[in-house]
């Protein structure tokens, strides 16, 4: 049974994402604390789903956020525009000159190399994103007349401060009114949630969110951070044990939330910074698709891969409405994000399918 998603003529966009975007500062192969030059890019979980859609696979994408009104805000803007994304839903809080009370979010990112692995040391306190509330944006605008066919937001956003979880209950809550597919991504960041509750108040959040969800994503840590599923038997490794540990606990999940359509996780295997087993599996209609896998996968920067791999799956729903042919879209184009630098893709549909179909790493002419 498919997935019932509304027709690409009866919406604007394919696909809108509500979450934060940083200005991510890159030192290339070397270290923060001892950079003197970085690179600019922008970056966010939610945020790079949509911009894997439209940049990869040539569909219509939008952006949820909000941005101190500044300098550092419009560049992060530029960044998006270049991505294509549509900016109209960007919110714009007025800067005071200093950022007591509002500013954009910075990430400082190292890739990581061997086994020296990747490092994030996000700078987002009192960021315009995060001080968003219910109330603020016209979903019924967005999704009641200009159409939405699929809305993605994740744990990310929802872990950001006290009014966070509002906008994005608010938001699924209208987007289903509507018939517009939900995904949502649990992507549990401990360092998130330590300081507001942990893992008591991530169960507390989520949970709620998830009763409006079609298409849940998160690994084995993510379901039993967020929604309180235990799973025994998991390492670390893509094994059969853990393959196994994941379809019980999805068993489990979907009983409680019949709600979820599907539910979808990647599969990795973290050998050194830069060598990963990399693979994906997908739940739908009582049945288990798992994709390609991707043994020994040489990464040059790894932030961004599952985000990549959301954008693919989507992509893949959007387009096949085949839960295997989903999983495979998005796994091919997670392991081709991850082979070039910054959070946000640089493949293109051509290269996924090829490497869904087989194809090798010869250099073309």
């Amino acid at each position: 049974m498919s997935i019932e998603i509304k027709s690409a003529e009866s919406c604007k966009y394919d696909i809108v994402s509500l979450g934060e975007v940083m200005l991510r500062l890159d030192p290339g192969e070397g270290r923060v604390r001892t950079a003197r030059q970085f690179r600019a890019w922008e970056g966010g979980g939610e945020y790079n789903v949509a911009r894997g859609m439209r940049k990869c696979f040539g569909l219509r994408a939008g952006v949820v956020t909000a941005f101190a009104d500044n300098e550092v805000g419009h560049l992060v803007e530029d960044f998006i525009m270049q991505g294509g994304v549509d900016t109209s839903w960007i919110q714009w809080k007025p800067y005071d000159g200093l950022g007591r009370e509002v500013r954009n979010g910075l990430n400082f990112t190292e890739r990581g190399f061997g086994i020296r692995g990747a490092v994030g040391v996000p700078d987002r306190g009192l960021t315009a994103a995060s001080q968003m509330k219910a109330g603020d944006i016209d979903w019924e605008k967005l999704f009641g007349e200009e159409g939405v066919r699929w809305f993605h937001t994740g744990g990310i956003y929802a872990a950001l401060s006290d009014t966070t979880p509002e906008v994005v209950i608010e938001a699924v809550k209208i987007a289903k009114k509507h018939g517009t597919i939900v995904s949502y991504d649990l992507n549990y960041r401990p360092s998130l949630w330590k300081s507001i509750g942990g893992h008591a108040k991530a169960q507390e959040v989520n949970r709620e969110i998830a009763k409006y969800v079609d298409v849940m994503i998160g690994n084995e840590e993510d379901f039993t951070a967020c929604l309180g599923f235990e799973v025994e038997g998991v390492d670390e490794n893509i094994s059969k044990i853990e393959i196994d540990a994941f379809k019980s606990m999805i068993e489990k999940a979907v009983s409680e939330f019949p709600n979820f359509k599907a539910t979808a996780t990647t599969l990795r295997a973290v050998k050194t910074a830069t060598i990963n087993d990399w693979g994906a599996i997908c739940w739908h209609d009582g049945e288990f698709h798992q994709s390609k896998a991707y043994p020994e996968l040489e990464i040059m920067d790894r932030v961004g891969g599952g985000d990549s791999f959301a954008s693919g799956l989507i992509y893949g729903f959007l387009t096949t409405n085949d839960p295997a042919q989903a999983v495979n879209y998005g796994a091919a184009h997670g392991a081709l994000a991850m082979t070039t630098p910054g959070d946000t893709t640089m493949a293109t549909v051509k290269e996924v399918e090829k490497i869904m179909g087989g194809g090798g790493a010869r250099v073309d002419r």
